[in-house]
């Protein structure tokens, strides 16, 4: 497949970029500045766009792509806001190019708490979590909200707390729900994830959960 990937230098971004290339995809990777990437490849080609707020100049980084992976998101609570507006040129821009399949790195608290889950972390701990990072949980609603009136193909995928470990390759997934227990991943499996969910029609337009 030929594959976009914004968000490219950060650390899942740089994940979906190496499984894939691994895998044999062609990779266009969307970044701010080269010197960030440290990855190469045959089939890699890096696009350098250092403010991602023109749909038109974006175009041809998406243009006969298979599909679009999104692993933009703030760094810190400070850039809390960041992510619906470069979602927002993202998807304009794939209209413009005419392509369908987009990926999107989002939440676990986006995601309906699931049956079972222990009293503490439904009434102390998870409301708590939720008040921290109330802003960039709002900004991700707002992303998955205009993705839900885009018209895409379009999967948002809600890890939990993430781990800087190897990827497995064994977790759990849920459509339109989270995992019960389900409270870390790595970020080399959240970028498994979303590769893997690329063909499935069965995430289109829904949330995801995955876990371990």
């Amino acid at each position: 497949m030929k594959l976009t990937v914004f968000g490219a230098s950060g650390k899942v971004g740089q994940e979906i970029v190496r499984q894939a290339l691994a895998a044999g995809h062609g990779v266009t990777a969307v970044v701010r500045a080269r010197s960030r990437l440290p990855i190469s490849g045959q089939d890699l080609e890096i696009v350098e766009v250092p403010v991602l707020d023109d749909p038109e100049r974006l175009r041809g980084a998406v243009e006969g792509r298979d599909a679009v992976l999104s692993a933009v998101g703030p760094g810190s609570r400070k850039q809390a806001g960041s992510t619906a507006p470069v979602t927002r040129t993202i998807t304009a821009a794939m209209g413009l190019a005419g392509v369908r399949r987009l990926l999107v790195v989002s939440a676990s608290p986006l995601g309906p708490v699931p049956e079972g889950q222990p009293f503490l972390l439904r009434t102390v701990i998870t409301p708590i979590v939720d008040r921290i990072f109330r802003e960039n949980y709002v900004d991700l609603r707002i992303v998955e909200s205009e993705l839900a009136d885009s018209g895409l193909d379009w999967t948002a995928v809600r890890p939990p707390r993430l781990l800087d470990t190897p990827a497995t390759g064994v977790y759990r997934t849920a459509v339109e729900s989270n995992l019960r227990g389900g409270w870390q991943i790595s970020r080399g499996d959240v970028a498994h994830a979303m590769l893997a969910m690329i063909g499935d029609p069965a995430t289109f337009g829904h949330g995801v959960g995955v876990a371990y």
